[in-house]
């Protein structure tokens, strides 16, 4: 054995988590006691920018955490690294980043939800519900990783916000239709588009789901006022929100955590059965990240 080998291995273990996101990327370094060491952040880190692109996020993460924790970024042999990332479904993603070439001294990948599952559970068996932009439930039980839902809006993403304002813009063109009763939320949500059908048109054209998803508050609002068409609307997401939970309980989840955007307004309406089932996260998404560090 080398003094060099020597010194490496007397080096303490430490762990990075990232959590890629669609919209930032968050990085935390701490030692195996948990003691935080040093934290990063950067841009946008999903697989649909691109591997390189992506990867290129998730390292300047790492290197604004490794700066904080008085760390070299191009020689981190003792670090091992957990990363959950967006979009690591898609076709290939996971093989590219793996055949990087990396500093750490282990590497494993997740997506970011199981990422947050992991976090919200301490590595323990349990679930999450995301009712964000999107929607998605996600269990891990007995070290396998089981979903529902969250393939896309909007062919899936039910009871999200993008699927309560797609709704809400529904129900608006028929009431102008005279399909329906016109509602406060209803004239509200045509009032956005002056009354213009060439203009929900023209909008509807180029819409994101983060587009819809801006409507889920002025839903929210009128459905707390009792607006009939909103509490119709709430309810329906309430129930599909219902129905994930419920799978992830069939899959074998204890316990599951409700997160994102919509969490806290949509919880009251949901089942009793349901809610009984429910528990506040142990920690985040980068939280589940290191936990998968140390499983490495």
């Amino acid at each position: 054995m080398t003094a060099k080998q020597t010194t490496t291995e007397r080096q303490p273990r430490l762990l990075l988590g990232i959590d890629g996101g669609g919209t930032g990327c968050r990085a935390r370094i701490t030692d195996e006691d948990g003691n935080l060491l040093g934290q990063g952040l950067s841009g946008p880190a999903t697989t649909r920018l691109g591997i390189a692109e992506a990867w290129a996020s998730l390292m300047r993460a790492w290197r604004g955490a490794a700066e904080e924790a008085g760390l070299d970024p191009d020689r981190a042999p003792q670090v091992k690294a957990g990363i959950g990332i967006a979009g690591l479904s898609r076709a290939g993603s996971r093989e590219q980043l793996e055949a990087l070439p990396h500093p750490f001294a282990a590497i494993r990948f997740t997506s970011d939800g199981a990422a947050a599952c992991l976090g919200a559970h301490s590595g323990r068996d349990g679930a999450i519900v995301i009712a964000g932009t999107g929607s998605i439930g996600l269990a891990f039980i007995g070290g396998q990783e089981f979903r529902a839902g969250g393939y896309g809006f909007p062919i899936s993403d039910e009871g999200s916000g993008a699927d309560m304002g797609l709704k809400a813009i529904q129900l608006a063109l028929r009431a102008l239709d005279g399909r329906r009763d016109r509602t406060a939320l209803l004239a509200e949500v045509m009032g956005r588009f002056e009354g213009d059908v060439s203009r929900v048109i023209a909008w509807m054209d180029k819409a994101t789901a983060t587009d819809y998803a801006t409507f889920a508050p002025l839903v929210l609002r009128h459905a707390d006022q009792g607006d009939p068409a909103a509490r119709q609307i709430v309810q329906s997401g309430a129930e599909q929100i219902d129905g994930l939970v419920r799978r992830m309980v069939e899959y074998g989840a204890p316990l599951v955590t409700l997160l994102g955007g919509l969490a806290g307004p949509l919880e009251p309406w949901l089942s009793p059965d349901v809610r009984r089932r429910l528990k506040p996260a142990d920690g985040d998404a980068v939280a589940g990240a290191i936990i998968l560090a140390r499983m490495s």
